[in-house]
């Protein structure tokens, strides 16, 4: 499986970061298996940054050797028990610590306006996962552990207005 990776920087080796922000599935590292995402991601990274440089990282990654040898959470769409964890990641509760990898939807900001209202009480489960349903949603996959991005082998990186090899 080809994963994404898109900053202001080059990541040939990828580390677990703890960030100071609660996001969708904890702290870790972030990829995509869409590379539109990960060109929109690196965007947002350098507008907070005030940089002009984005690159997208590109790795392969052994998703089925992952199946067979880490703790994995796989969710297809965003249902009541995606929108649980994906609550609970961003309040703060250590749901995510007990996976090696989660893969999903990325609760992105329109996404998240939903999940908002679910979370101030004014959508129901049922509402919220309606319309998260008809959101186009991208999805990430969060590697947690060491022993998950032991799985995934650096290839090249993309210079936003061309591409060169690693």
């Amino acid at each position: 499986m080809i994963i994404y990776h898109g900053s202001t920087v080059v990541v040939e080796k990828p580390k677990i970061f703890q960030s100071e922000r609660f996001l969708d599935f904890g702290s870790g590292f972030y990829t995509t298996t869409n590379e539109e995402q990960a060109t929109r991601w690196a965007f947002r990274v350098a507008a907070r940054r005030k940089t002009e440089t984005q690159y997208i990282s590109v790795y392969e990654f052994d998703y089925e050797c992952a199946k067979k040898e880490l703790k994995i959470i796989h969710f297809d769409q965003p249902d009541e028990v995606w929108l649980n964890f994906i609550c609970a990641c961003r309040s703060g509760k250590p749901t995510g610590e007990e996976y090696d990898l989660v893969f999903g939807p990325v609760a992105d900001d329109n996404v998240y306006a939903t999940v908002q209202l679910f979370e101030l009480g004014v959508l129901d489960k049922e509402e919220t996962v309606k319309r998260l349903k008809v959101e186009k949603l991208y999805n990430q996959v969060l590697f947690h552990t060491e022993k998950a991005l032991n799985l995934c082998t650096f290839k090249k990186f993309i210079v936003l207005e061309g591409e060169k090899d690693g």
